[in-house]
């Protein structure tokens, strides 16, 4: 386990913390978690529950390349767990033209088992959370983990934001709150029937923001102008529950990772 406190006025804690799943093989499941220290004590003490926010990376980007997004619920008082899905021993996802999800299912799959398995882990370590309406946050590939996962547990899952997801549709029943940002990348194209027409949007209130960025500039590796307008939208998306009046830091742009530079860019 390590931890670290970034400079901001809240104080938000960043912890890793490594779980072995017996059940497969002790396959490890790491994640970061942030948490506003304030309000990690206020639970502590039982005087609130913390709401819970899990978020999912996308395919070659790392669970801790998105932290304009995770300081960004943390600051709002969220636990935000974010979980590395894929491990350097796990075959290589490959694209299936005419399978459902091109293939994609047993990746699927294994995320929501990750998501199911650190939830029961981190309940031991933050147990006043409340991990019955979840929050879930996904970039491309684990925007479709989430949107899945949504699918699967339906009763578990308050909002889901997604950055661009391409692969599994969108939950259409109106139970859950849906943001999306779009790309405009001539390479990553959504499938047909993924993202709903206009008029479906609007008649069940799911949100979709075009942007003018592309697919790989949703994460710490875009610039700070997409950072700053995706922040921007999600503050805009929370405020609608919380009615403008949970504490918040400045927004903080985050820096692009030393490796970003050589990092492969994401595989559609």
């Amino acid at each position: 386990m390590a931890a670290y406190f970034t400079t901001d006025r809240w104080a938000i804690r960043h912890t890793t913390l490594t779980f072995h799943d017996v059940l497969r093989d002790d396959r490890n499941v790491t994640v970061e978690v942030a948490v506003r220290r304030d309000r990690q004590m206020q639970a502590m003490a039982e005087m609130i529950e913390l709401p819970v926010a899990i978020l999912s990376h996308g395919n070659t980007v790392k669970n801790t390349e998105y932290s304009f997004l995770t300081n960004l619920f943390a600051s709002r008082g969220y636990l935000v767990i974010s979980i590395q899905h894929d491990l350097d021993t796990d075959a290589p996802m490959v694209t299936k033209v005419g399978e459902e999800y091109v293939g994609r299912r047993m990746q699927y799959n294994r995320g929501v088992f990750n998501i199911m398995y650190a939830i029961d882990e981190l309940k031991k370590v933050y147990p006043n959370a409340n991990y019955r309406q979840l929050t879930l946050i996904g970039h491309s590939n684990g925007g479709d983990i989430s949107m899945f996962f949504a699918k699967q547990h339906p009763d578990l899952v308050k909002k889901v934001v997604t950055l661009d997801n391409l692969r599994v549709p969108f939950i259409t029943d109106g139970r859950i709150k849906i943001l999306s940002f779009r790309s405009r990348d001539p390479v990553f194209k959504a499938d047909p029937g993924v993202v709903p027409d206009d008029e479906t949007c609007a008649r069940l209130g799911i949100k979709v923001v075009r942007t003018e960025f592309q697919h790989n500039d949703l994460s710490d590796r875009g610039p700070d102008s997409a950072k700053s307008s995706i922040q921007a939208g999600v503050e805009q998306f929370l405020d609608e529950d919380a009615g403008g009046n949970t504490p918040t830091m400045p927004l903080l742009a985050a820096s692009t990772p030393a490796s970003a530079g050589t990092a492969p860019p994401e595989n559609k």
